[in-house]
């Protein structure tokens, strides 16, 4: 009879349903926690609207009048303004900013002590890894839905078919890319530390993507960074989404990786196989912190 106790008290942390159920609640209590900062910060909401708009409104209309439609030429397209074209990039770019920043709460929570609060309680590491991820992925689809108010204003239809094929493809590219924001922010021990990194590496994901100009026929090795950059693949989603296929022929203005021409679902794969191994290494970080 003592055999089944036996087993029970043998059994691995990994597989005990206490162990999950725990992990599941710190995963939504952290998850609910970065939500809730997100929606009382109202000048951080406001904010993060500042950056897109500029770009949009003064770059996008500056050039629209120097540069022509962009994909037509081919029968039945007339191809898209400037400012058309880049609106899906400036939703990318929402997404991106607010994503990566996100991580600024781990650093923030470290100097005020809460996450040595959060370490030391009877949760996986990965857990923490995981909610703080969700959180910021969900304050920034949130940033990429909002932005889609503006979609009148550059002549983009948004139907509600294509808003809801745009919220998974934004949450996955979000994840993404706070997952490489809390790997980066679980390393610094400042503040300062992590915006300077983050400034410098914003920048090129930004505008290598293809947010504010079309990937074809660029020198070798500048395709080839914008080939390896992962935000490349959640614009080139967001944009047949938003612009739709009929005004935006692959072989013009899509991205091609190897002569295939990515889809948003093959786009998908590729930013969730990113987000996965960011997230890992998240964990591994987390795992080493005291």
């Amino acid at each position: 009879m003592a055999t089944p106790s036996i087993a029970t008290e043998r059994r691995s942390p990994r597989t005990n349903p206490s162990t999950w159920s725990a992990a599941l609640n710190g995963i939504v209590t952290l998850w609910y926690r970065d939500v809730l900062h997100f929606a009382r910060d109202r000048t951080r909401i406001i904010g993060s609207f500042a950056q897109p708009i500029l770009f949009l409104f003064i770059f996008g209309t500056g050039l629209s009048a120097s540069i022509g439609p962009l994909g037509g030429g081919a029968a039945g397209q007339e191809g898209v303004s400037y400012v058309q074209f880049i609106f899906p990039g400036i939703i990318a770019m929402a997404v991106l900013f607010t994503a990566v920043f996100s991580g600024i709460a781990i650093v923030w929570d470290r100097e005020f002590g809460f996450l040595k609060e959060v370490l030391v309680a009877p949760l996986p590491r990965w857990a923490i890894a995981v909610g703080k991820a969700l959180g910021g992925a969900t304050t920034a689809m949130v940033q990429g839905i909002l932005m889609l108010i503006f979609a009148p204003f550059v002549g983009v239809s948004l139907s509600l078919g294509h808003v809801a094929a745009l919220i998974p493809v934004m949450f996955i590219t979000a994840f993404a890319l706070s997952s490489l924001g809390l790997l980066i922010a679980v390393s610094m021990k400042s503040m300062e530390g992590f915006q300077l990194i983050m400034n410098f590496l914003m920048m090129p994901l930004f505008f290598l993507s293809g947010a504010l100009f079309p990937l074809q026929n660029l020198p070798g090795w500048l395709t080839a960074f914008t080939r390896i950059n992962p935000v490349s693949y959640g614009v080139d989603a967001i944009r047949h989404l938003v612009l739709g296929a009929g005004s935006l022929p692959a072989e013009q203005l899509g991205l091609t990786v190897f002569g295939v021409h990515m889809t948003p679902l093959l786009d998908m794969v590729v930013v969730l196989a990113f987000g996965m191994i960011m997230i890992a290494l998240a964990v591994r970080r987390f795992s080493a912190q005291e």
